[in-house]
């Protein structure tokens, strides 16, 4: 982060003392953009634990586990529009603020296959699919290289700020849904679940290089390939749906197992099992770690600029 603040300042040093010594050959203006992108995945991480599940692939024939891999990606593969509106300071130098929204593409969290229910958890089958969606604002500095033929290249380098979304987790299993007195599976059925995870605040880093052809006096098109690198943060989660067979079920569910708070750190005073003496309060949300997703991606936007 640090590296990438540097780079980032040492541009705008450059594309200041550019503009200082640059002769304007033409006056101040706003445009407009207007546009589509399309992002592929970056950097793959190890995607965080989804409903007290690791994030592993595994595959259980006859009871015993015959494969297992861990689960990794980003979600950064997706499809973006947004619109741009941006002020040239000259003929080199200027300013730009875009409001998009990022939809991700689905991405497998977490799953397990069987032939047979495995003991003891009972599980059947299960997976869990993860899908972001987000609006950010992306203020950036814009250099422009110069206009030949009708095309102006350019370069812009910016940051990314997240500013409403969620990531939205789809589970369904196989799994046990009536137990004895002693705690073993007595029936097994079809489960589903919507968890949606609310993130802290967040700041990525962005640069793009592009190009803009002249349609005519106003109109233009353009393109641009876009590097965009953050991470977020869980800050809360909520169960949103929850069904048995098909039936709704979500009122059969505890405060605890419907909210959860994302912790730094979890000790005797945390709602949680694992760390707390007495145990998990079901009236209260749960307590756990928080873990992050990554939204690392390489995009292609295409769309029209109006300049005024």
């Amino acid at each position: 982060m640090k590296k990438n603040l540097f780079l980032l300042g040492l541009l705008v040093c450059s594309m200041a003392t550019m503009a200082q010594t640059e002769k304007a050959d033409k006056p101040e203006s706003w445009y407009f953009k207007l546009g589509g992108s399309y992002f592929i995945q970056t950097a793959a991480t190890e995607f965080p634990t989804v409903g007290g599940n690791l994030p592993l692939d595994r595959t259980f024939v006859g009871g015993k586990l015959v494969s297992e891999e861990s689960v990794t990606g980003s979600f950064g593969e997706g499809f973006r529009t947004g619109i741009t509106a941006g002020y040239r300071f000259n003929a080199r130098l200027g300013v730009e603020l875009g409001v998009n929204y990022y939809t991700s593409k689905d991405k497998t969290m977490a799953q397990t296959r069987s032939d047979v229910p495995i003991t003891p958890a009972g599980v059947y089958a299960f997976k869990s699919v993860g899908q972001i969606t987000a609006f950010d604002l992306a203020p950036a500095l814009v250099l422009f290289l110069g206009e030949h033929k009708g095309f102006e290249p350019y370069t812009k380098v910016g940051v990314l700020v997240p500013i409403h979304g969620d990531l939205e987790i789809t589970s369904d299993a196989y799994a046990p849904i009536a137990f004895s007195n002693t705690g073993a599976p007595t029936a097994f059925g079809n489960v589903h679940s919507v968890d949606k995870v609310k993130p802290n605040p967040t700041v990525g880093f962005v640069a793009a290089l592009g190009t803009s052809y002249k349609l005519g006096k106003n109109i233009s098109v353009f393109g641009e390939l876009e590097y965009r690198n953050f991470t977020v943060h869980g800050k809360t989660k909520e169960t949103t749906e929850f069904t048995v067979n098909g039936n709704d079920a979500l009122a059969t569910r505890s405060t605890s197992q419907i909210h959860t708070n994302y912790r730094s750190k979890l000790d005797v005073n945390s709602n949680n099992a694992l760390t707390n003496p007495n145990g998990v309060d079901k009236t209260k949300p749960m307590d756990e770690l928080s873990s992050y997703v990554g939204i690392s991606g390489l995009g292609l936007t295409l769309g029209l600029k109006y300049s005024l």
